[in-house]
C-alpha cells in the first residue's frame, strides 16, 4: 500500500525536483501539496506549486494549498531565479477556492488519522500554524521528515544557520519539540546528494513530461550553484527528504536532543545539538548523519526513469 504523504515546499528548483520525484513514485500517495514562502514569496510559492503539478500532470493530482503570507526578510532568488524556477516564465492555471496551507494540512491529517507522513521541504511555518489551530493533529501525524538545520557543515543563510530554519526559527523549534517522530536532514547530509551535469541530463524517462520539465529547470541551478558554492553540479537538497521516506533503510540515524536558536543576532536559526552525556532531556529527533549516496541516486534515477507522467 502506498504511503500517504503531505508535501510542504517552497518551490524552488530543488523542491520542484522533490515534488516530481514523489509524484512519480508508485509507493507514495501525495495527498496534498502545501506551498510555503521561503525561496520565493508566498504568491510565487503558490503559483510554482501549481506550475510543477501542471507540468508533470500526474495521474492523480494532489490538493494544492495557498501559501500563508510571510515576510522572512529574504528569499533565495539569487539561486533559484527571480520566479523561483530559473526565470523560465512557465505558464500557470491556478485553481480557485484553495485552502490555506495550514488548513489543508490539518484537514488532510484528520481525514486519515495516523496514516499521513509530512515532508517539510521549506520553512516550517505552515506546519506550526496547523499545530496551533488544531493541536490534536500532533498525535495524528505518523512521522515528519524535515529538511533543515546544520550540524558541522557551514550554514547557507548565515555562518551556522540553514535557510529553512533561518526563515522561521520559532516554527522549526516548535516542530522539533512537538513530540512527533521527526527525522531531520541537515545540510551535513543533503550536501552529499550532488548531481553533475551528466546526472541531470539523464533525469527522467525520455519523452515523459517529468523528464522534459526537470531537464528544463534543474540546469538553471548550475551557474548560480557554481558561483555560490564553487561546485560543478547542483545540490538537490529537498529530494533527499523523499529518499528518506521511501528508502529509510539506507540512512544512518542518531537520536539527539535538538533545539533551534530563535533570537541570536549572528546565530538566528542555528540548530543546537546537545551532545553532553548529562544533557537534561531525552532525544527528541533522529538526525540523519549519513546515507548510501549511490543507492539514493539509484532510487531517484529508477523512479524517474519509470515516470508515471
Amino acid at each position: 500500500m502506498a504511503e500517504k504523504v503531505i508535501l510542504i515546499a517552497d518551490p524552488g528548483i530543488d523542491s520542484a525536483a522533490a515534488i516530481a520525484l514523489a509524484l512519480n513514485d508508485p509507493d507514495i500517495e501525495v495527498l496534498a501539496l502545501a506551498p510555503t514562502a521561503g525561496n520565493v514569496n508566498a504568491d510565487l510559492a503558490t503559483r510554482n506549486a501549481h506550475i510543477v503539478v501542471e507540468q508533470i500532470d500526474p495521474p492523480r493530482w494532489p490538493r494544492i494549498g495557498l501559501a500563508l503570507e510571510a515576510d522572512y526578510g529574504r528569499t533565495a532568488t539569487d539561486l533559484h531565479g527571480p520566479d523561483g524556477l530559473g526565470g523560465l516564465d512557465l505558464p500557470c492555471v491556478r485553481l480557485h477556492h484553495t485552502l490555506a496551507s495550514d488548513h489543508l494540512i490539518s484537514n488532510t491529517v484528520r481525514q486519515y488519522p495516523g496514516e499521513v507522513a509530512v515532508l517539510v521541504m521549506g520553512p516550517a511555518t505552515a506546519l506550526a500554524r496547523a499545530l496551533d489551530r488544531d493541536p490534536e493533529v500532533t498525535r495524528m501525524i505518523s512521522k515528519v521528515v524535515m529538511m533543515g538545520g546544520t550540524w558541522h557543515e557551514p550554514g547557507d543563510a548565515g555562518p551556522v544557520s540553514e535557510f529553512h530554519f533561518w526563515c522561521d526559527p520559532a516554527a522549526a523549534r516548535q516542530v522539533l519539540q512537538s513530540g512527533m517522530p521527526v527525522t531531520l536532514l541537515p545540510l551535513d547530509a543533503t550536501r552529499r546528494l550532488t548531481f553533475s551535469p551528466g546526472h541531470i541530463s539523464q533525469l527522467g524517462k525520455e519523452g515523459s513530461r517529468t523528464a522534459a520539465f526537470l531537464r528544463m529547470v534543474v540546469p538553471m541551478l548550475l551557474s548560480p550553484t557554481a558561483s555560490l558554492h564553487g561546485i560543478e553540479g547542483v545540490h538537490l537538497n529537498d529530494a533527499l527528504a523523499v529518499v528518506a521516506l521511501a528508502r529509510s533503510s539506507i540512512l544512518t540515524l542518531k537520536p539527539m536532543l535538538a533545539d533551534v536558536e530563535v533570537r541570536g543576532e549572528l546565530t538566528r536559526g542555528m540548530s543546537v545539538f546537545d551532545t553532553r552525556w548529562s544533557a537534561p532531556g531525552r532525544p527528541n529527533i533522529d538526525v540523519v548523519t549519513g546515507f548510501d549516496v549511490a543507492q539514493a541516486r539509484q532510487y531517484i534515477q529508477r523512479v524517474l526513469s519509470e515516470a508515471l507522467a
